[in-house]
C-alpha cells in the first residue's frame, strides 16, 4: 500500500494543473497578497481554498464562521460556495488586511454575503454566543495562541452535525519536534491533543498544506 508522498514543487504543479479551477478574481487576490510581509505563511494555498469551497457545498452550509480573515482569500472561496441568501461572518483583528480583499469580494459578487467583524475574535465569538447564533461550518485560521479558546467557543456556535476546519495543525512540522517549545507550537500541540481526545467530535487530521483538521460535532 502506498504511503504519503512528498509534495514536491513538481507534484504541486501537477495538482494545480489537474485539479485547481482558478479564475482571474482568485488569482488577482493571491497576487495582491503575495507581496505582503509573511504572505507565504498566512495565505492559504489555492488548493486549500478550493477545498474549503467544496466543504461548504458538501455540508450545504448557509451560515459560515471564519476566525482569521487576513486578505480574505479563504473568505472569498467560501462565500462563493454559499447560496445567494447565505452569510459568512469573518473575524479579523485589524481592517488593514481585509481592505485589500474587499474589492475582489465585490468583483465576485459576494460582498453582500460577508459580514466582516473587526476586533478581538473572542469578543466577537462571545457576542455571537450571547445572541444565540448558530453556524453550519467554522474555519479557524488565526493566532495560534488563541486556538484553544476559539475551538471551545466555535463548538458552542456550531450546530450538531456541523463541520469545524482547523488550519495549520501541523504548524510547519514543529508540532512533531519535541525541542520546539515556543508559545504557538505548544498551543497547536495542546489543541491537537485536546481534539484527539474530544468525544464531542469525529475528527481527521489531513497531512496537506500545513495540516488541516476536520472535526464534525456530534
Amino acid at each position: 500500500m502506498a504511503q504519503q508522498i512528498t509534495a514536491t514543487p513538481e507534484i504541486l504543479d501537477y495538482v494545480r494543473a489537474t485539479s485547481l479551477r482558478d479564475d482571474e478574481v482568485l488569482a488577482g487576490l493571491r497576487a495582491e497578497t503575495a507581496g505582503l510581509p509573511a504572505a507565504q505563511a498566512l495565505q492559504v494555498m489555492p488548493e486549500e481554498g478550493q477545498l474549503l469551497g467544496l466543504l461548504v457545498h458538501l455540508t450545504r452550509a448557509a451560515a459560515v464562521l471564519e476566525i482569521g480573515t487576513f486578505t480574505g482569500y479563504s473568505t472569498l472561496c467560501m462565500a462563493r460556495a454559499l447560496p445567494a441568501d447565505g452569510r459568512l461572518v469573518s473575524c479579523e483583528i485589524t481592517p488593514k488586511w481585509p481592505s485589500l480583499g474587499q474589492p475582489f469580494w465585490e468583483k465576485a459578487g459576494v460582498a453582500d454575503r460577508i459580514d466582516l467583524r473587526i476586533g478581538d475574535a473572542n469578543d466577537t465569538l462571545d457576542g455571537l454566543i450571547g445572541a444565540g447564533a448558530e453556524f453550519d461550518l467554522v474555519f479557524v485560521d488565526a493566532n495560534k495562541s488563541g486556538y484553544l479558546d476559539y475551538y471551545e467557543k466555535s463548538l458552542v456556535l456550531l450546530r450538531r452535525g456541523g463541520l469545524m476546519v482547523l488550519d495549520n495543525t501541523l504548524f510547519f512540522g514543529r508540532v512533531a519536534d519535541p525541542s520546539a517549545t515556543d508559545t504557538d507550537t505548544v498551543a497547536v500541540r495542546e489543541l491537537n491533543e485536546l481534539v484527539h481526545a474530544d468525544e464531542r467530535v469525529e475528527i481527521s487530521l489531513l497531512p496537506m498544506a500545513d495540516g488541516i483538521t476536520l472535526a464534525v460535532k456530534h
